[in-house]
This record gives C-alpha cells, sequence and structure tokens, in this order.
C-alpha cells in the first residue's frame, strides 16, 4: 500500500527529469548449473541485474542474502560490492577476469557453460546521476530489489525483455537503444522507491514527500540562478521565516542557503563535465555577476576549479 502522503508530482517529476545514466557497460551472462560471480565496489555508479532465466542466490556487501528467480531486477544505486552464485559453496570469480566476446563497444558476453546454460541474466554499471537530487544517493538503501512479474511494475517486462533482445542481438545502434530503456527502467525503481515510502529513512526523503518543505525545495531546483532569501523560500512553502527555517533544517540537515549554494555547484559540475558548457555560460545561468565570482564559490564548494571538472569529468 502507498503511503498516504504522496510526494509532490512536480517534483517526483523535477527528480526524474535530472537522472541521468552514462558510461554504461552491459553484460549477458550465461551460465552452468554451478556458477559465482563477484562484483567489485564502484563508488560513483550503479549496478543493475536482471535475472531472464534460472535462479541464482545474491549476497550484498553487509550479508544481506538474496534468492532471485526468473523476472527479478536488482538496482544497487551505491554500486556496492556483492556476488551472484548458484550456492554459497561454490567458487567465486571476479567478474571483471571472466573471459568475454564483445557485441559492441558497450555490450559483451560472459559464458561459463559449453552446453545449453541453466541459468541468463542480463547485467550492467554505469554513473548514476540526479543532478541537483544527487544527495538523495547516499540515503538510498544497499539494495533495490524487484518482481517485474508483479502487477507494481508490470510496465517494466517488456522493457526488461526489450534490454534484453538488444544486447543478445548486437544490432546497429543498440548503444543508444539500451540507454534509453536503461534510462526508463531506472526511473521506474526510483518512483516505485519513493511511492512506497523509502524505508522512511531519511530525513531528506521524507521533506520531499512534506508538501509545504517540498514547494521551496522544487522552487531551489526550478530557479537555481535566483538569489534566494529564507524569507522567499519560506513564502514558497507557506511558513513564518522562523518555522520554515528551523523545519529546513531539522528534515535536510543543512540551512536552507547552504543547500540552495551546494545545489547550484551540483548542477554547474553536470553542466560543466557532461554538457559542455562553458564556464561563462555557467556563470551566467546561475545568476553570478562575473566569472571569476563563480569560480570562487564553485571552489569553495567542490573542492576544485570549474575548469578542472570541465577537462577532468564527463570523458
Amino acid at each position: 500500500m502507498l503511503d498516504p502522503i504522496a510526494p509532490s508530482s512536480d517534483l517526483m517529476n523535477e527528480l526524474l527529469l535530472g537522472m541521468r545514466l552514462r558510461g554504461i557497460q552491459y553484460r549477458r551472462i550465461h551460465a552452468a548449473s554451478s556458477f559465482g560471480f563477484a562484483f567489485k565496489a564502484k563508488p560513483g555508479c550503479a549496478y543493475f541485474h536482471f535475472l531472464a532465466t534460472g535462479k541464482a542466490e545474491f549476497l550484498t556487501e553487509n550479508g544481506e542474502l538474496q534468492t532471485l528467480s526468473a523476472g527479478n531486477a536488482v538496482f544497487l544505486p551505491q554500486g556496492s560490492a556483492h556476488k551472484i552464485f548458484s550456492d554459497p559453496q561454490v567458487l567465486v570469480q571476479d567478474i571483471d577476469h571472466c573471459d568475454i566476446i564483445a557485441l559492441s563497444d558497450t555490450v559483451c558476453a560472459v559464458t561459463c557453460s559449453s552446453g545449453t546454460p541453466q541459468t541468463i541474466f542480463f547485467s550492467g554499471c554505469m554513473e548514476f546521476d540526479l543532478g541537483g537530487l544527487q544527495g538523495l544517493v547516499p540515503l538510498m538503501p544497499e539494495l533495490m530489489m524487484i518482481d517485474a512479474t508483479s502487477q507494481r511494475y508490470l510496465e517494466l517486462m517488456p522493457i526488461l525483455t526489450a534490454m534484453e533482445q538488444e544486447a543478445c542481438t548486437g544490432r546497429m545502434g543498440n548503444a543508444g537503444i539500451l540507454a534509453r530503456l536503461a534510462d526508463v527502467v531506472m526511473a521506474v525503481i526510483v518512483r516505485g522507491w519513493v511511492e512506497c515510502g523509502c524505508g522512511n529513512s531519511s530525513a531528506f526523503v521524507m521533506a520531499l514527500r512534506e508538501p509545504k518543505l517540498s514547494r521551496a525545495i522544487l522552487a531551489l531546483h526550478r530557479y537555481p540562478g535566483r538569489d534566494w532569501t529564507v524569507a522567499e523560500l519560506a513564502a514558497e512553502s507557506g511558513l513564518s521565516r522562523s518555522v520554515f527555517a528551523r523545519r529546513f533544517q531539522e528534515m535536510i540537515g543543512v540551512a536552507p542557503l547552504r543547500y540552495a549554494g551546494e545545489l547550484r555547484m551540483r548542477i554547474a559540475r553536470t553542466w560543466l563535465a557532461y554538457d559542455r558548457m562553458s564556464i561563462e555560460r555557467v556563470a551566467e545561468r546561475l545568476g553570478y555577476t562575473s566569472q571569476a565570482a563563480f569560480s570562487r564559490a564553485y571552489k569553495r564548494i567542490v573542492g576544485v576549479p570549474p575548469g578542472y571538472s570541465r577537462r577532468t569529468l564527463g570523458k
């Protein structure tokens, strides 16, 4: 059952529109009746696995064990280390050290059986970026597991099947098709997580579901270049300045204007590194009176000059 306090639809749209997957690498894995694969931790990235046929055991870095069957999908938004195997006694090998057959620039096949495979699963690793809402990622659970055959996720099975087919055929342009399909799959999973209460473990996420605060957060995300005051944000929320500032600090963990400044820099980082905007253009769009003022703010918050992010990220 959904939480009776639904998250702001506008804010949910903002979250999903800001979500980006980059550098996606896929594996189509054909396994025998006995198999074991280890996936090392990749901070800043996310893992996704979809079991097409057969069964498998899934072990997280924290020791949580899950049984997967055909139609199950798992998403690890923080890129945590994990293992997938047929049984706990089997010898586990590092997936990065397995023999592969390249099917395209972004898709490869891993086969560890000579006969008919008993288990087939589809695996992806990618940079996972929520844009201005990147602060959500550390608050997400280590593992999100879904059953794509359930009523809640009925829309996912055709998409996952299409991803599997694209990975298997190696047709021209399959990397672009897979990237777009992956965007939809991750968006549906994240939406379901928020709809179901996000485990009720995060003050930040609870703020997204708090109507008054969500209006101020949405305003900040829609107009990051505006020179906001606490009083203006409080007015957006329909609260007094003191009540708004206290509630924002309690639920988000930082003061409103600090959040606004950090948000601008997360957006700036995306524009510089991935949209390839010039530093001057980014400074202008974010409301800075000069490139120098923007550069000082960026280095203070991010820790490196904007030119460094533009040169080294997004490649």
